[in-house]
């Protein structure tokens, strides 16, 4: 049986066949692993600031007052345009009315039945003209109560604008920290990288990705510290028994298996 298929065979698959790497380049593929964590860590961070949150429900808030507002202001222009209107037919009905009058008082050129139609018509003026000034109060109400809400609204809206700001100025400084650190972590990151043996790193990233964010743990006492198994002895004899330099991975979780002084094997 050739040595490839020995491995594939053994039931502690524990290693990479072929794939050697100096132990110090092991080692350093924690303190890659390390950064990658908090890379993680500074993303999640970055995505679940409460301030996120808090913009959410500012902005929903302020859209809706924000149209609240918009047809605020549509009802008191309506109304007082309303208002225009009843005070215009209030002034024609009053002209027409001063006008008949006008003719009642000195009869000059006035027939009797002219007289009788006159005197009936500025009665019903009289009666119209106050309907209408009814109306004009009943409209001065209705266009008061809507730019009370108008100001009232206007006034939610200047508020939740300067808290929007406010909080849309904490989210800005909030991610820029973040951001500053990422970026310092990201650049020691490809320092390291740039240093390290390419199948190492292809290996650790493909692991990686697969494992969720974690493609190197450290060996610590026969735990490994990715999925938090204690490997038996039978594992810990197979890891023993390859060189320093072999690249070893946990039969459980399939990690890079780093091992340190105190791996214990």
């Amino acid at each position: 049986m050739d040595g490839a298929r020995a491995v594939r065979e053994h039931p502690f698959y524990l290693w990479s066949p072929q794939l050697n790497a100096e132990p110090a380049d092991q080692i350093r593929l924690l303190d890659i692993q390390a950064l990658d964590v908090r890379l993680s860590q500074l993303a999640h961070k970055r995505k679940s600031l409460p301030v996120h949150a808090e913009l959410d429900t500012l902005t929903k808030d302020l859209v809706q007052q924000r149209d609240l507002l918009v047809a605020a202001q549509t009802q008191a222009s309506d109304t007082a345009r309303e208002q225009t209107k009843a005070e215009q037919d209030v002034d024609q009905v009053r002209t027409r009315a001063a006008r008949d009058q006008q003719r009642l008082d000195s009869g000059v050129g006035v027939s009797a039945r002219d007289l009788a139609n006159l005197q009936n018509e500025v009665v019903s003026l009289a009666k119209r003209q106050g309907d209408l000034e009814d109306l004009v109060l009943e409209v001065m109400e209705r266009l008061e109560a809507a730019q009370e809400r108008v100001s009232g609204l206007t006034g939610r809206v200047t508020s939740l604008e300067a808290e929007t700001a406010d909080a849309t100025a904490r989210r800005d400084a909030a991610t820029a920290e973040i951001d500053a650190e990422v970026a310092k972590i990201e650049k020691d990151r490809e320092v390291i990288v740039g240093s390290m043996p390419d199948a190492l790193m292809a290996l650790y990233e493909k692991i990686r990705v697969k494992q969720g964010g974690v493609g190197a743990a450290r060996l610590y006492q026969r735990r490994c510290e990715g999925c938090r198994l204690e490997l038996d002895m039978a594992e810990v004899n197979e890891i023993k028994a390859q060189p320093r330099d072999q690249v070893v991975r946990h039969e459980n979780c399939g990690r890079i298996l780093v091992r340190t002084a105190d791996s214990g094997v």
